[in-house]
This record gives structure tokens, sequence and C-alpha cells, in this order.
């Protein structure tokens, strides 16, 4: 019971801080004779979220520090460890996984039961409105997948061992940005409680200013989110900058961390943008301000703000899972990574245009016209670095002997399924396409062809090749290539399916939709079913071999790059002894490239295993 003592008195703090900025606040409305309800919420779930992180040990670890008291950095324990405030980055690590595991398999209970709304043309489980606030949660807490799987799950876990670092930057704020993410977590399944939102996960005003409470609640876990977001790419981008092991120069830092660089940037510089729209609505919602809404406010303005850092948050999901994917498939292949640096370039110049092809959202919304061609233009030429990313992994295939592990066979998954959602993006990217396209089903598969064909499956790649590093355990390589088979099989079936009644004009957000789509929709659904059920044998697997699985060896892959280098899993410190960079880490092929060397062992890197 001591293990979630850490937990319970978070909650209990976090009710006394509630208690506190509620009372706050409705003393202050009292005064003013203004309604006291959401500003009662807003202010009081400020001051839970700080009692939250007290409690679960922020206090101990951090605060009594500002204070001139002693401090104790945790970062030992047993499973408990997982349970509390702890600045060890495997932890955090793992934390992320778990937990965005969980919201990982609610959302797609949503999205099975949209499915089943949407079986036959007529009205069968929800309403229209609770169709809408169903689809809202299940596209935000898969957005929070996306965003945070990676760039807070495995480069958290990966990213120190593979540059050679013995932790992140900021330890202490690393552990924050977990800790602030189970409010948020909160804030999305008690919104339908209070009316939920059907805004979408774009939260567009005014009617994201008149929504129910549970509008409120979405509005504040993603502003909250964003927070994370912000701190976990500045510490990223200080511990690739400096933490860096001897020797690794940029030429030899390995493709997952330069891809998780580049993902950083995008995340400290473009959420904060997000982040001031949403605190734009919630002061319009509390203090009866005026920026989006009627009369007075542009509604406008909040599309051209959220999409200036929601364009650029695609390639903050999308770049570590390219990186994942071209690390995976040169080590599985056993050849050097094709054209590294420009693969490189092409991660630098994702960076930059993301930043300028926001408007391309906007073609319908009756922007200026003059400003079409241009954002076309920009849109279509973000296909030349994201091309390149592509053609290195085709590059690194061509003529190689491929061992196809399950990582490999996901990686090659998310190859075949990211052409498909690059090649529909032009039409989307094009002025006149996209008019016809806008609000369509074919939005909605081109856009899970991007990121759960691309993301999600590069995330169940990253999954099963650092498994045996993170857990000391090896899976059931049978059970990997049966959950691989059936998930690439039923994703296909169920998302080519939308891009016909999509192009002649279906509409996306609907639960009712003319007969004539009935037939399309019949065979996305099942085939949506089957794509549920196709992750039980991953669950099993998972599970199953975490607690009892073969003992994994330290390089069961036998790849170059340092995290392989050390125990399965790795001590507190990462490295019994910390190496010294001499090399390429994907020298495959040439025996006198040696990544690196440990000083005090007589041994070299091994470049082979099993």
């Amino acid at each position: 019971m001591t293990a979630f003592m850490p937990l319970v008195r978070g909650i209990i703090y976090a009710a006394i801080g509630y208690a506190i900025g509620a009372g706050i606040a409705l003393s202050i409305a009292t005064t003013t004779g203004e309604p006291s309800t959401e500003p009662m919420i807003v202010l009081g779930f400020v001051f839970a979220v700080i009692g939250w992180l007290m409690g679960v040990g922020m206090w101990t670890t951090w605060g009594r520090g500002w204070f001139g008291k002693s401090t104790t950095m945790d970062i030992t324990g047993g499973w408990e460890r997982y349970l509390r405030f702890n600045v060890d980055h495997k932890v955090i690590g793992i934390q992320y996984i778990t937990s965005l595991v969980v919201v990982f398999l609610l959302a797609g209970l949503l999205a099975m039961g949209m499915r089943y709304e949407l079986m036959d043309a007529g009205q069968n489980v929800f309403t229209k409105t609770t169709y809408n606030t169903t689809m809202s949660l299940h596209g935000i807490m898969m957005v929070a997948v996306a965003v945070a799987a990676v760039m807070g799950g495995f480069s958290n876990y990966v990213l120190p061992l593979i540059i050679g670092a013995e932790d992140v930057a900021f330890p202490r704020i690393n552990a924050l940005s977990f800790w602030v993410v189970p409010p948020v977590v909160v804030l999305l399944l008690l919104s339908p409680l209070f009316g939920g939102f059907d805004t979408g996960w774009t939260a567009y005003p005014p009617l994201a200013t008149q929504t129910p409470i549970g509008g409120l609640l979405f509005e504040l876990a993603f502003l909250t989110f964003g927070i994370s977001s912000i701190l976990g790419g500045m510490n990223f981008i200080a511990t690739i900058i400096t933490q860096r092991a001897p020797g690794m120069t940029w030429g030899r830092l390995p493709i997952f961390a330069w891809s998780v660089l580049a993902a950083s940037v995008i995340s400290l510089t473009a959420t904060q943008w997000v982040a001031y729209g949403l605190l734009m609505i919630i002061f319009e919602r509390i203090f009866n301000m005026v920026f989006f809404s009627p009369p007075g406010g542009n509604a406008l303005l909040y599309e051209h703000v959220f999409w200036f850092y929601s364009h650029p948050a695609v390639y903050i999901m999308i770049l570590p899972a390219f990186g994942a994917e071209l690390e995976i498939i040169s080590h599985f292949a056993r050849k050097p990574l094709f054209a590294y640096r420009w693969v490189v370039r092409a991660f630098a110049l994702i960076v930059f245009l993301s930043f300028i092809v926001w408007a391309h959202h906007l073609f319908t919304s009756g922007m200026g016209e003059s400003l079409h061609g241009p954002f076309m233009i920009l849109t279509e030429l973000i296909s030349i670095p994201t091309g390149i990313v592509f053609l290195s992994a085709l590059g690194t295939l061509w003529r190689s002997k491929l061992r196809l592990k399950v990582p490999l066979l996901f990686a090659l998954g998310v190859v075949f399924n990211f052409s498909i959602g690059g090649l529909t993006g032009i039409f989307l990217a094009d002025v006149a396409t996209d008019i016809a396209l806008q609000d369509t089903y074919f939005v909605v598969a081109h856009f899970h062809y991007t990121i759960m064909g691309g993301e999600i499956f590069a995330i169940f790649a990253a999954g099963y090749y650092w498994f045996p590093k993170i857990t000391g355990r090896m899976y059931n390589e049978t059970l990997g290539r049966i959950h691989f088979g059936l998930m690439f099989l039923f994703y296909n079936i169920t998302f080519l399916a939308m891009f016909a009644p999509g192009t002649v004009g279906m509409n996306r957000r609907v639960a009712e939709y003319p007969p004539e789509f009935e037939f399309m929709n019949l065979i996305t659904s099942l085939a949506a079913f089957a794509l549920g059920l196709s992750f039980l044998p991953w669950i099993y697997n998972m599970l199953n071999s975490w607690i009892s699985g073969p003992k994994a060896a330290d390089n069961p892959w036998g790849a170059k790059t340092l995290e392989w280098q050390t125990t399965s899993p790795p001590p507190l410190e990462n490295f019994d002894e910390f190496p010294v960079v001499t090399g390429d880490a994907y020298g495959y092929g040439d025996e006198s490239v040696v990544h690196a060397k440990f000083p005090n062992s007589t041994n070299a890197v091994p470049a082979e295993g099993d």
C-alpha cells in the first residue's frame, strides 16, 4: 500500500489545491458580481495541478530546494518508482509509454463506437451531439498519443542512451513534463460527464466559447498538454547539444537523435502558438474578452493561430517516427543508412517549411484568395524533403539481405503506408482538388494514413525493437508476426475503403449520411472491428513477455548504436563505463569501422549479433 501513497497524497493535495483555487475565484466573482462557475474551474484546476505535483513527489525532489532546504533525487526502487516523481529518464520513458498505451486503447474503443454507429445510414446509438463529442474525444486522445508516444516515451528512454549520456540535461523538468499529463487525461475523461465538447480536436470558435463545461475541461487539458510538450522539447534540445559522448560529432549522431532534435525545435517553438490561442478562448469564456467571437472578434484569426501550430505538430509526430524507422531498417538490413547527410538536411528543411504551409488548411475558410497560390506551392514543396526520407529507406533496403524480424516488418509497414499518405496529401495541397475534397472522408483516410499508418506503425516498430532493452526480456516472435499481419491487413482495408465515399463527397464528422454510402461504410466498420481485435495478440504478448519472457541478450539485434552496448535493462547511470565514439553508427560491411570504444575495456563494440 505504501507504493501507492504518492498517488494518494497527490490526489489529496490536488483536492486541497482545487478547493483553494475555487475559493479564491468564488470570492472574486462574488465581489464583482460575475458568474463564478467557470472561473472556479479554471483557477481550481491551476491550484489542483500544483497540489498534485507536490503530492506525487515534486516537493521532496525539487520544491524544498526553492526554500534552501535539502532535496532527495528519487531515482531508485522497484516497480513502485513508476508511481512517483522520479528523475531517471528511463523511468519517465516507461511512465509515458504505459500511460499512453492506456489512452490509445481507450481512444480505440471510442473509434469502435463511432464505426458501429456508421455501419448503416440511419441514427443508431448516438445522437448527433453525442456522436460529435465522441469523435472529438477520440481525436484529441489519439493526437496526444501520436505527439507524445515517441517524443515522450521512446525518446526519453532511448535518447540519452543512444548519444552516450547519463541522463537528460534537466532531469527534474523531465519528470515535471510527465506528471502534468495525468491531470490532462483526467480532464478529458471527465469532459463527457459535463456535456462533452463537439468542436472536434481543433476547438474552433465561436463554438468553442459556447460549449458546456466539458468544452472548458478539454481546452484546459489541451493547454496543459502543450506545456508538457514545450518542456520536453526544450529538454531534448539541451540534451543533444550538451550531453553527447566524447567523439560523437554531429556527423556521427544517430539518425534517431537527429529526428528528435528536429521535432524538439518545432515542439519548443510552435506549441506556444496554440497555447496562446487556447488561452484566448478561455479568457473569452471566463472574462468575456473578445478575440475570436462576434461581435468584434474574428474566428478566422484563431484558425491561423491554431494551424500555425497544428501543421508543424504533424512533424512533431512523424519526424521521430521517421528516425525510428530508419534506425531499424539500417540495422536489420545490415547496411549503412543511405544518404544519411541528405536525410539530416531534409529534417532541417521540413522544420523550416512546416512553419510556412499552415494555410492550406484554410483554402475553404474565406481566407484571401491571393494567398492560395503561394501556400499551395509551399505545401507541395515540403514533399521534397519528405521524399528524401522515403528514398533513404528504399536506398537502404535496396539489394540488402533483410532479417525480417517483427520490428522491421512494422518499419516496412511505415514505408508502405506513408507513401499512400504522402501521395494523397498532394491532392489536398492543390487548391482545386482541396475545395472538392474538403471535410470529406478522403481527408479522414489521408490523415490516418499519415499519422496511424506512419506514426502508429512506427510506434509499434520502436516498441518491438527496444522492448528487449527496456524490459530485459524477449517477446514471442510468432505472436508479433500475427499482430503485424492482422494489423497491416485490416488497417489498409479500413482506410482504403474511406477514400471511395470521400472522393464522391461523403462528409466527415456526421452520424447520418446518404444511403448510397452505406455499403462502403459497412466494409469500413467490419474491417475496423477486425483491426481492433488485431491488438489482442500484442497486448498478451507484451504483458506475458514482460512478466515471464526469456531473458534478452544485451544486444539481441547485433546493432552498433550505443543503447545496445550496455546491459538490458541499463544500469542506473546507463553505462558501467562511458563510451568514446570513434566512428559511424551505421558502418556495416566495413569491419574497420567501430562506432565506440570503452577506454578501460579491450573489447570494441560488437557489430554482429544473433
